[in-house]
This record gives structure tokens, sequence and C-alpha cells, in this order.
């Protein structure tokens, strides 16, 4: 029977079966446990466990180096070499790539990633059901007091921790464990004709209050007691942070240094080159990303399983094990940074920022989203957005839906549920107009929180959002 290593074990031996001339090894354990509930009962749970490698293999040519590429999952001892091999023949049969650099060496990611006791030969972390612990009652007892009410609850909660251990030809040998959790509640009136929805982060279920979650839906089911249809137009607008994090991902993805040098998005100067330098905004905007984040830490070193820039930013597999520290990427309202891979901040003249792994920002105010809502005479309160979309890269003009609660504000107060939309906002834009802003606050996007979950957002009230038909979704 094939033996399964360890992922440090693992790491080193695809290294020492390693014939090219660099190599990276890049190994994940997966734990997950989860929960799933319908109609006030919990439907399902289970625990998973899961392994994955990357190996990464170059080889020098005359005309360059070239890059390969394989990652494959539930890699045992039998599997490590034709996987190792497998990449070789991939870099044999690739042209030069021209991001092409030196793999990092040196002690400083190594002392980043030892520094919150990650050593490399420890065991993975791991997550089982017991995370639940506190959580799981609580919701047991918020299903009776919803079923009581005449409110329906559906939703899921996850916990996963991943172990990334990454080990290199060149001797770095870094190890980092992101725990991530979350929580999707929706509640539904007794006869289905109203919902409401919140999705929150978590990494450990005892920040959670299920019981809180779901007044705050009760709240907004009242709301909707009253509907009021209005047409498609402009309205002045509150984002709550959860939505400004579904546009600002998206922004940050879009952020890509080679692509604006090149004159193919909104971050392109008129005439060449790039808007690095110019304001953005007239609020005080900061935004940067910073692996040491409280309570929104990433990995401190660059982990890149491919180079590719397809969609979002470039990264490089010849940037594995570079340290990450904090970014500013806007501050003051003034464009800072792009995303660059080492490759990519020499051709266009900019620092080397490679794609981080949170995000947060600050726009300069201290209330809550209930206060914007307080200083509205009339406008639309957002709950969530979802299927957004690019339409326009020159512009970062973006298109999606309205979901499970728009809601009327006149005179300081909700007063009714408002059909849905689509609507067509860039967020370079959406940021520009916005003429007011809560204090930052951990949020996840509903739209990509999944891939994209420490972030930290402020609402922002936004003149003359675009909603550019009526939706009929509920």
């Amino acid at each position: 029977m094939s033996r399964t290593r360890a992922p440090h074990e693992t790491v080193e031996r695809a290294l020492e079966l390693s014939r090219a001339d660099s190599t990276v090894v890049i190994a994940d354990e997966t734990s997950t446990a989860n929960l799933r509930w319908a109609g006030n009962a919990l439907t399902t749970n289970g625990a998973t466990r899961g392994r994955s490698l990357t190996v990464v293999a170059t080889v020098d040519g005359a005309t360059g180096t070239a890059a390969g590429v394989v990652s494959r999952s539930a890699v045992t001892d039998d599997d490590l070499e034709p996987l190792v091999r497998a990449a070789e023949e991939a870099a044999r049969r690739s042209p030069a790539a021209e991001d092409a650099r030196p793999l990092p060496t040196g002690t400083a990611a190594s002392a980043a990633s030892a520094a919150g006791g990650q050593r490399f030969t420890e065991p993975p972390a791991r997550t089982s059901p017991a995370v639940f612990g506190a959580f799981a009652p609580a919701l047991g007892e918020t299903f009776a007091r919803a079923a009581a009410a005449g409110r329906e609850l559906f939703g899921y909660a996850e916990h996963a921790v991943v172990s990334t251990y990454l080990g290199t030809s060149s001797g770095l040998r870094l190890r980092h464990d992101q725990p991530a959790g979350s929580v999707d509640l929706n509640a539904k009136s007794h006869a289905r004709t109203r919902s409401a929805f919140v999705t929150v982060p978590t990494d450990g279920f005892t920040d959670v209050d299920p019981r809180a979650l779901d007044e705050a839906l009760a709240g907004r089911l009242a709301w909707a007691e009253r509907r009021v249809d209005l047409p498609a137009g402009r309205y002045e607008t509150l984002l709550p942070p959860s939505s400004v994090a579904d546009l600002l991902i998206y922004q940050q993805w879009m952020a890509d240094g080679r692509k604006a040098h090149d004159g193919r998005t909104v971050f392109s100067a008129p005439g060449g080159g790039t808007r690095v330098g110019e304001r953005l905004t007239g609020l005080p905007v900061t935004l940067w990303s910073d692996p040491a984040a409280l309570g929104l830490a990433s990995s401190p070193f660059v982990v890149a399983r491919s180079s590719a820039d397809a969609f979002g930013p470039a990264a490089s597999v010849f940037d594995n094990g570079l340290p990450l520290g904090r970014t500013e990427w806007i501050a003051g309202g003034e464009l800072r940074r792009l995303v660059t891979t080492r490759h990519t901040a020499e051709v266009t003249g900019l620092p080397v920022a490679p794609v981080p792994g949170n995000l947060l920002l600050d726009a300069g105010g201290t209330g809550t989203l209930d206060d914007l809502v307080a200083g509205t005479e009339r406008g639309l309160l957002l709950t969530s957005l979802w299927y957004i979309r690019e339409v326009d890269p020159k512009n970062l003009l973006l298109t999606g839906l309205t979901r499970d609660g728009v809601y009327l504000v006149e005179n300081g107060e909700v007063t009714a549920a408002v059909n849905n939309f689509r609507f067509n906002e860039s967020p370079v834009d959406v940021l520009a107009r916005a003429t007011g802003a809560s204090a930052r606050v951990r949020t996840l996007s509903r739209e990509w929180g999944e891939s994209f979950p420490r972030v930290e957002m402020p609402a922002l009230r936004v003149p003359a959002f675009h909603m550019s038909s009526v939706s009929p979704g509920v």
C-alpha cells in the first residue's frame, strides 16, 4: 500500500526528485466542517479533508527559462515522481516565460512565516464539527423563535482551515495556516412572499450570534410589509459594507499594472502610462492590504500556483516565497499602487506589489449604516448584490442585480420594500461620487466572499446610483 507522507515530507521528497533547473513545490492541506438547514431545521452536516500538490518546474534553454506547472489532488508516495516528471515535461514543451526571474532566497519570508509559530515541520491545522459547539445550540433556539413568529430560516455555515507548505530549490521553507468561516442566513415570510438575506464572516464561530442575525432579518421582513414599485433611474443609494466589498474586490482584481500601462483598463492614463498619482475621490479614502491586519491575517509571502492574467491581476510562479507587507493602493483619495509582479514592475516602472490576500477600505467615516439611513431624506437602501459581470474594462463598468431586499428610505426611516433592479456602475465612479461613509467593519462579499473572504469595508452614500432597469427577481 502506498504511503502518504506528512505535507512537509511531501514537499521535501518532491524537491529531491526534481531534475529541473529550479523547482517550487506547494502542498495544501484543507480541513472543513459544515452545517446546512432549511425550513427551521438542520438538514445535513459533515466534515472533509483534502490534499493537493502543485509542482512548478523551470528549465533553462537557449531562448530563456520555461516553466511547467502541474497540480493534482490526493497525492500519495507512488504519485510523486510521475507528478514531478510531468511538470518537467510541461516545462520542456513550453516557450520561454517572459516573467522568468531567479526564485526568491533569504530568510525574510521564513521569518514572517515562523513569527506566528507556524513552523514548516508541524502537522497541518484541522477543524471539526466541534467548532459549532456554541453556534449550533443557539441556532436551534433561533429556529424555534423564528417558527413561532411565522418565519422560515434557510442557510449554510462552513469553517475551513487551509495549511499551505511552500518549498523551493532556492532554499525557502514556508508555512501558513488560513482559517475562514462564514454563515449565510436567509429568512422568508411564512407565505414566502418576502425574503431577506445576510452573510457574515467568522474565523471560529465564537463571534457569530444567529439570534441577532435573525432579529435583523425579521426587521427587514417587517419593512417589506409595505411595497412600493419604482421605475429604473438614478437614485441616492446606501450601499452596506458587503455590497461595497462586492464592488471594491472586483476593482482590486482589475488593478493590474501591466494592463493599465498597456492602455487596457480604467487605470490607464490618456496618452500612455498609468493613473498612479491621480486623485480618484474627494473622500479621504485609504484602500490597503496588510497580511498582518488584525482579524484579517493572510499569507505573509506570495503563493502563486500559476502565472496567469486572463482574469484579474497577473501573478508569477517565479515570485513564490516573495515576502509581503502592507501596501496602500489608494491613500488620501490618490491612486498609489497597482498590482505588479517583479517582471511587470520592471516593464511598467512601478514598485513591486503582488496580489494581496486581504483588502481594507477606510473612507473617513465614524458612524454606522443606521446613521447614514437617519441622514437620508429620500433614497434606496440595498442589502445585497449578485450576478456581477464586467461590461467595459476601459471604465470598469459592471452590471449586476439586487436581491433579497431593496428598501425605500424617507425622512431618515425605512418605509417600504422596493422592486429589484439591474444596475450599471463602475466601482471607480462609485468611489469618485461617494459623499458619505460609515466606519469600516469586517464583512463578506456575497458575490466574491468564497474566493476572497478577508475584507473590511464601510457603508457608502452614493448619489445617482444607476438602476438601469427593473428586475423581476425576488
